[in-house]
């Protein structure tokens, strides 16, 4: 079985609570049993999430010799110049503890229109913000928070809307669906 959820914001991507978090768990949007997640998103972090209860689909979909894109939306603070975009594309970004492979990056103009989000953004009347499209065939800890960060832009919202083919389309935060045999084919492949 493989099923598509909307992560809302402020859900840890595992069905155990953190003992004294304030964060919520996966346990109470009656996912069927054994299923697990394939990969995460961060409690702050909110879009698509794929669980399954078949081993082995982890590894095929997360392994970067795989090169299943991960799409992101992310709010970020003041808008980018053209070379900012590049210099995100070509990869290479030193984080520390690894560098960035190259990616797709681009404007999203005119902003998609979204549900806000609970609690809301702030919102800085001298701070311009835009919304940005990553591509990602990889998945480090963070990773597009601290690639808009390293290029000065700081990501407010972070969104993921697609995995390999599968778009997040009209799922509503908190609501999950099993995919039929196409749209896992556009998963997989």
């Amino acid at each position: 079985m493989l099923l598509a959820l909307h992560k809302p914001y402020g859900v840890l991507s595992q069905f155990t609570p953190e003992p004294g978090a304030q964060w919520r768990s996966l346990a109470e949007f009656g996912l069927p049993k054994d299923v697990y997640p394939l990969g995460r998103l961060d409690a702050d972090s909110e879009g698509l999430l794929l669980l399954s209860d078949e081993p082995g689909l982890n590894t095929r979909l997360l392994d970067p010799r795989h090169a299943h894109r991960r799409e992101y939306w992310a709010q970020i603070e003041r808008r980018p110049a053209p070379a900012t975009l590049a210099q995100l594309e070509r990869g290479g970004l030193d984080l520390r503890d690894f560098k960035t492979l190259p990616c797709r990056a681009r404007l999203l103009d005119p902003a998609p229109t979204l549900a806000p989000r609970d609690p809301p953004v702030r919102f800085r009347k001298s701070v311009p913000d835009c919304w940005l499209s990553l591509e990602l065939t990889e998945g480090k800890n963070r990773q597009v928070r601290r690639m808009t960060a390293a290029v000065g832009h700081p990501t407010l919202r972070l969104i993921r809307v697609r995995i390999g083919g599968l778009t997040l389309g009209e799922l509503k935060p908190g609501s999950w669906r099993e995919l039929t045999p196409d749209e896992r084919a556009a998963v997989f492949g």
